[in-house]
């Protein structure tokens, strides 16, 4: 498992303080107040840096990052990934996985036979979208628990229904 895990992406400073605009992928945003300290990474070394929460508006989060005072110093982090260690991160509910932990999962069936290796999860609708890789190339699923009754994601495991998953998936050609 990560210890660090990606809750969004700087996208340009806001303002001529040293605030920045954040695009979050934490499922509730209010999380960003609570968190003091964020991370970047460089070359898979995290590096700690002071957060300070300004507003929450529009599904953006809007910080002042490290010593960001100006908007030269909040240009500088443009682009970059925000992560918030494991420990201070949401914790998830029953029944509840977090993507981090899904990513790298194989995909089996009753048998045993794998079926491919999930890469990506699309969150687009009110379904996620499981995108998988495989031998035969790419393939996507919704993340439909009739299609996907067991996760285990400390396995590494995604167990398969190859009924359902025939009626839902989409196979690259």
């Amino acid at each position: 498992m990560q210890d660090y895990l990606m809750i969004g992406t700087i996208l340009k400073p806001q303002g001529i303080h040293g605030e920045c605009k954040i695009k979050p992928y934490a499922a509730d945003l209010d999380f960003f107040r609570e968190w003091k300290t964020l991370y970047l990474c460089d070359r898979d070394v995290f590096s700690p840096l002071p957060c300070r929460v300004t507003r929450i508006h529009d599904g953006f989060v809007y910080a002042v990052l490290g010593e960001c005072a100006s908007a030269d110093d909040a240009e500088l982090l443009r682009g970059r990934d925000l992560f918030v260690d494991r420990a201070h991160a949401a914790q998830p509910g029953e029944n509840e996985t977090l993507i981090a932990d899904l990513i790298g999962c194989h995909a089996v069936t009753a048998d045993g036979r794998d079926l491919g290796i999930l890469t990506d999860v699309l969150q687009h609708a009110t379904v996620d979208t499981w995108v998988f890789r495989s031998s035969r190339g790419e393939w996507m699923a919704p993340a439909l628990l009739e299609a996907f009754p067991q996760v285990d994601a400390a396995g590494r495991r995604i167990t398969v229904n190859e009924d359902r998953l025939r009626e839902v998936a989409v196979f690259e050609d």
